[in-house]
C-alpha cells in the first residue's frame, strides 16, 4: 500500500489555512483517502491565499550601536571597562588609538552627568583603587611612564589608596629591564577645594629597588576633579585635562 505524502506545516500570520468542508451525507470515504483530499484542498487554499495576501515575515537587521547619551550609568561604566579594563594589553591606555581615546572621553563625559552633587564628601572615595586608565601616560607615573621610561620599566601595578580622613598613598610597582623589581611610592595630604575638586600635596617620593630604598626629589602637588563615583568605579580629571579611570580593588562589605 502506498504511504501518504508528507507535508511541512508552515505558520504565517496573515494566512488562514483552516478549511471547512461540507458535503452531502454520502457513503463515508476511506479515512486515509479523506485525509489526503483534505490536505490537497488545504494546499490549494494556501497557494491561492498566498497570491492574494501579503505574508508577514521577520527580518533581522544588524544591531546598531547605542549612543552613549542613550545608555544607563551601569551600561556606560561597562563600556568604559570594556575599552580599558584589559590593563596588560592596553598598558592603562598607552596603546589605545586616538579614536579609542576619544571614545573613552565621550563615555566618561556622559557618565559624569550622573555624578552626585558633592562627590568629595562621599565616603565611597575611601579605599584601594587600581589606576586602569589615564589619557596622559606620564600623569600617574612621571618619567617612569614616559616613552623612554616604558622601554626600561614595565609597570606591574598602579594603586591609589585613599584613607580617612585625608591621606592619599600612590604606588607604582615595576620591573626594570625585566628582572629587577622596584616601586615608587608617594604619601600625600588631601585638601578639599570645593564640592568636586581636591588637591593632594605629596611628600618626596620613595624609590625602592630590591632591598634598597631611598627618598629622592621634592614635594609635589596635584589637583583633581572627581567627575563620577560609585562602589566600583571612580572617574577623575586633572587640572590639565587628563582623564583618569579608577577601579576599586576590593568590594565594599
Amino acid at each position: 500500500m502506498a504511504s501518504s505524502p508528507a507535508f511541512s506545516v508552515v505558520s504565517f500570520s496573515s494566512v488562514n489555512t483552516e478549511l471547512s468542508v461540507t458535503r452531502p451525507n454520502l457513503v463515508p470515504l476511506n479515512p486515509r483517502l479523506q485525509f489526503r483530499r483534505i490536505c490537497d484542498l488545504r494546499v490549494r487554499n494556501f497557494r491561492s491565499s498566498a497570491r492574494r495576501n501579503v505574508i508577514s515575515a521577520s527580518v533581522s537587521f544588524p544591531a546598531q550601536e547605542v549612543s552613549p547619551s542613550q545608555r544607563r550609568p551601569d551600561e556606560l561604566a561597562a563600556s568604559i571597562f570594556s575599552k580599558v579594563f584589559v590593563v596588560t594589553q592596553t598598558d592603562r591606555g598607552v596603546t589605545l588609538t586616538k579614536e579609542q581615546h576619544l571614545q573613552v572621553a565621550e563615555l566618561t563625559s556622559e557618565l559624569s552627568k550622573y555624578c552626585i552633587d558633592s562627590p568629595v564628601t562621599c565616603p565611597l572615595i575611601f579605599g584601594e583603587w587600581d589606576v586602569v586608565y589615564c589619557s596622559n601616560p606620564t600623569s600617574p607615573g612621571g618619567g617612569f611612564r614616559s616613552g623612554f621610561g616604558r622601554l626600561i620599566f614595565k609597570t606591574n601595578e598602579m594603586i591609589q589608596v585613599v584613607e580617612a580622613p585625608d591621606i592619599v598613598r600612590n604606588k607604582v610597582s615595576f620591573s626594570a629591564l625585566g628582572f629587577l623589581d622596584g616601586q615608587v611610592s608617594l604619601k600625600g595630604k588631601l585638601i578639599v577645594l570645593d564640592e568636586k575638586w581636591i588637591k593632594v600635596v605629596f611628600e618626596p617620593p620613595q624609590l625602592k629597588f630590591g632591598s634598597v630604598e631611598f627618598q629622592f626629589g621634592g614635594e609635589s602637588e596635584v589637583q583633581l576633579e572627581i567627575t563620577y563615583i560609585d562602589d566600583k568605579l571612580r572617574l577623575g580629571k586633572g587640572s590639565r585635562g587628563s582623564v583618569f579611570v579608577f577601579q576599586r580593588r576590593k568590594p565594599i562589605v
